[in-house]
């Protein structure tokens, strides 16, 4: 459980930041930038969730609920697998998660005629708030690739797939909330030439 009853505790002051493990890392460090990417599209969601609250209760559901996920990638990739015992299990995102959002996923396109080409971001609000987040949410998967490349750092593979779904259903929700795709702009190649 957590328990935040002081905001301010200065241990950041000189750069660093506190890993779940309780190793302190600079605050630049690509792992801190992972769960630092996850967290702005997190913040992104909840700006989403204002223009999908009442028009769209069935997508806001689905939205708090990757919320709530959300939040368990952070605490996943802010606590790496040191192979050493914390004294407790540490949160991991698990592929019922994965397959949750996919199920979310195949419920709302299920409800969209197939694209005949790119969609611009855009249209209704809750739409440009949707596509904003699913942009910072592919950059979080990016730092998250980028920090699995590195050979001294564990990153779970299903919080990479996680993720990478979390993005598609963003695009899926973005077009939903386009009158169901009605409503998209579509890109016209060399139109403005």
């Amino acid at each position: 459980m957590v328990k935040l009853n002081k905001i301010y505790t200065r241990t950041g002051d000189d750069g660093t930041t506190g890993l779940g493990t309780g190793e302190r890392r600079l605050k630049s460090d690509l792992r801190v930038e992972a769960y630092g990417a996850v967290d702005e599209a997190n913040a992104c969601i909840g700006m989403a969730r204002v223009h999908t609250a009442a028009d769209h209760p069935e997508l806001d559901a689905m939205l708090v609920r990757i919320q709530n996920d959300m939040f368990d990638l952070g605490a996943d990739l802010s606590t790496p697998d040191t192979g050493k015992d914390l004294g407790y299990e540490p949160l991991r995102i698990v592929a019922s998660q994965t397959a949750r959002v996919e199920a979310d996923i195949d419920l709302l396109n299920a409800r969209l005629e197939p694209l005949r080409s790119f969609v611009l971001n855009g249209g209704s609000p809750a739409a440009a708030a949707l596509h904003l987040a699913r942009t910072v949410a592919r950059r979080a998967e990016r730092v998250m690739v980028a920090l699995a490349q590195n050979p001294d750092e564990h990153v779970n593979r299903e919080g990479i797939r996680y993720i990478n779904r979390v993005s598609d259903l963003l695009f899926v929700a973005a077009r939903v909330a386009n009158d169901n795709g009605k409503a998209d702009v579509l890109w016209v190649p060399g139109k403005n030439r």
